[in-house]
């Protein structure tokens, strides 16, 4: 379809017919020769990509234009001219007045025509969008070497605009007073169901939220403050879990971590090599170790620290362990017991070993259902937690010096070259967005130091926490963990947090040295780097980070904005458990009841919560309209190309739309009236709904304190 008089009026009546691209024969002359070229075109670039033509199709969905020209921004680095344009021009272009308000403001009426065809389709898209057809068949040299400068300067000035429009589909903003709710709400559950905010295939490319932005640099991802595009094998997967402190007061913006360095004793024979696996490559031999301590997780001693802990602070929020801490048959236990604490988080290493297996190492991040940091004693919900899996992709390879420096030459031959014996999966990376503004991330070991599509996604989307946890000696700011989350702290700016086994500590002696008590460090980018060491006695560390405002910037000339979380470390306190046993460790588990949604339909669930808030903040006129959009068999999931909800997904969406409702009859259908709606006390009510209570009072308090 060609924009032929009015870009504007052909966009406003423009309707998505099916979700496979149809071309004109006109359309398919013009690919055709673009191809039998010798240059290639911005049309050709794309196709080969995308396999798809580019067609007017984009208006309808500005992750499709983010991607679009972002790719070809890239191919043609065309983003460097907004450093140094071609001479006898300049930038951003004069010819738009208050340019970085302009696109600004186009992102914003575009994203409210994209929800309602009857608003007005912004100008400037309509003007940028013509020029950059016009021009789709160029040479790319043309405008790699900026001989046609309007299609430079459409190109960079759609790309700002889809930017802007893409602001807050993916990743909730803080204090950004923006319009849109349903497109919100529909591209947090695209993103929930696929793994990418465009409608595009992901076997071609993903585009994702963008966290953090580079304070500096001139790379293309300077470019962007809300969205990045990755094209790649890396599968990405977003989840939301509305876990926050309850209240409104931005102060009580501080999660407390409690790290246990555990095995707190590594022995020689902890490390098994595999019968069997020592084979030669050339000159070199190599083989097969396992790391399978034989002693279970001291759930007595986990429960007295978090009592000695909770001496300390209010609440303990995350109990956080090392890579390969934990067998996968202790979880259900451990996370047991963390309920009845009040817990809300467990972030730990985990071992597996299946017979005719190769065994698994991946890190556990799991959420209780209660959804709420500093709950009262008791507080346990009887129910099971939301799993998140995010597998190891490295193996650990111990040489010939890693093997004296640990002492391990009595079962590990220091002449032969030592491979983790682990399963190698697919890449695939998982971000938790949590309802307090921390999205976190987690790099087993060895992934935090590979320059790989995994750490090109990271840098891309900038989490706010990375925690890496690590079988390792201790973490010095001389060594190499330091080192590479130094890069993360300074670009995209991201905190890392590190923590090892202080068995591994005590082990790691290399020669004329002794060991030092360093299991963790803290690095990010507002006050540096920290090492946490475990003194004499203690056999934990709680470790308080807090969170303020912070800056979005982009290279391309629009204004910074301050509506991102950043996360730095206030306070470490020495935990020492108690003597006596914790009454806790007695109590008898009992069965848990099943989830109430399984981790997708709560991040689902989340996301039209989210969505709510801010209709009921910004767009108290479309409310109804997005409950509807949230139910089953409604048309946009199809030309999304997705499915409809669950049955229990449908039961949960329509709780808030009775609580909505229920409100709504008395006259007063506020932000507040919800919210305080929400906390009254249903003893009657079943699993589910309650669940549905607390994602919807988690996601009204957010917004409230926003």
């Amino acid at each position: 379809m060609k924009i032929q008089n009015s870009t504007k009026e052909a966009a406003m009546n423009f309707k998505s017919e099916t979700p496979e691209v149809l071309m004109s024969h006109q359309e398919q002359e013009v690919l055709t020769l673009s191809f039998h070229r010798e240059e290639p075109t911005p049309a050709s670039v794309w196709y080969s990509l995308a396999r798809g033509p580019i067609t007017d199709e984009f208006l309808d969905w500005p992750a499709d234009m983010f991607a679009l020209t972002e790719i070809i921004l890239g191919r043609a680095e065309v983003y460097r001219f907004v450093l140094s344009p071609p001479r006898g021009v300049d930038w951003p272009p004069s010819r738009i007045p208050s340019w970085s308000d302009a696109v600004e403001e186009a992102g914003r009426q575009w994203n409210l025509w994209v929800q309602d065809r009857k608003a007005a389709f912004p100008d400037l898209l309509a003007k940028e969008w013509q020029a950059f057809r016009d021009r789709a068949e160029i040479p790319l040299e043309d405008l790699a070497e900026g001989r046609d400068w309007r299609m430079c300067e459409a190109l960079l000035t759609l790309h700002a605009i889809a930017d802007e429009a893409c602001a807050g589909l993916g990743a909730v903003l803080d204090g950004a007073g923006r319009k849109g709710c349903i497109n919100h709400a529909r591209g947090r559950e695209l993103l929930a169901r696929t793994g990418s905010l465009a409608r595009i295939h992901t076997q071609f490319l993903r585009v994702l939220p963008k966290v953090h932005t580079t304070p500096a640099g001139t790379s293309l991802r300077s470019f962007s403050r809300y969205a990045c595009v990755q094209v790649g094998p890396v599968e990405a997967r977003w989840h939301r879990v509305p876990v926050r402190r309850i209240g409104t007061d931005p102060r009580a913006r501080h999660s407390n971590l409690l790290l246990l360095p555990w095995p707190l004793r590594v022995r020689e024979s902890d490390f098994r090599a595999l019968e069997g696996s020592v084979h030669k490559s050339g000159d070199e031999l190599f083989g097969f170790f396992e790391f399978a301590p034989p002693e279970k997780l001291d759930l007595d001693l986990v429960s007295r620290l978090i009592v000695a802990a909770r001496e300390e602070v209010d609440s303990v929020d995350v109990v956080m362990l090392p890579e390969s801490a934990v067998d996968e048959s202790e979880i259900d236990e451990l996370e047991a017991m963390l309920d009845r604490h009040g817990v809300v988080a467990l972030w730990t290493g985990v071992r597996q070993r299946s017979p005719g297996q190769l065994p698994s190492n991946w890190v556990h991040l799991s959420c209780g259902p209660r959804l709420e940091k500093g709950a009262g004693l008791p507080s346990s919900t009887g129910e099971q937690w939301f799993h998140f899996r995010q597998n190891k992709n490295h193996r650990w390879s111990l040489d010939e010096r890693q093997i004296y420096q640990y002492h391990l030459g009595g079962t590990l031959h220091p002449h032969v070259r030592w491979w983790e014996a682990m399963d190698v999966p697919r890449k695939a990376v998982q971000f938790i967005e949590t309802g307090d503004g921390i999205t976190v991330l987690s790099l087993v070991c060895e992934d935090l130091a590979q320059n790989d599509d995994v750490a090109d996604v990271v840098r891309s989307v900038g989490p706010t926490i990375i925690y890496t946890p690590v079988l390792d000696g201790p973490q010095l700011s001389s060594r190499w963990a330091a080192r590479y989350a130094s890069v993360l702290a300074d670009d995209p700016g991201s905190a890392v947090v590190t923590l090892t086994s202080y068995g591994m500590v005590l082990r790691s002696r290399p020669h004329g040295r002794d060991s030092s008590p360093v299991i963790g460090l803290w690095k990010d980018p507002v006050r540096g780097l920290r090492e946490i060491p475990l003194e004499p006695g203690a056999q934990a560390v709680l470790l308080t980070i807090c969170g303020d405002r912070a800056t979005r910037r982009s290279a391309d000339g629009r204004h910074p904005v301050d509506n991102v979380t950043e996360y730095f470390d206030v306070a470490i306190h020495q935990v020492r458990a108690g003597a006596a046993r914790s009454p806790l460790s007695d109590l008898q588990p009992k069965p848990l009841a099943p989830r109430g949604l399984e981790s997708d339909e709560l991040t689902i669930l989340t996301g039209w919560a989210q969505a709510l808030a801010e209709a009921l903040t910004y767009e108290p006129e479309c409310v109804e309209a997005l409950l509807a959009d949230a139910q089953g068999n409604t048309p946009w999931r199809a030309m999304f190309g997705i499915p409809e909800p669950s049955p229990r997904l449908s039961q949960a969406i329509s709780f808030v739309s009775r609580a909505v409702r229920a409100v709504a009859l008395c006259g007063n259908l506020t932000l507040d009236a919800l919210h305080i709606s929400c906390r009254e006390d249903r003893p009657a009510e079943n699993a589910l709904d309650r669940l549905a209570r607390r994602v919807l009072q988690s996601t009204l308090e957010q917004a409230r304190t926003r």
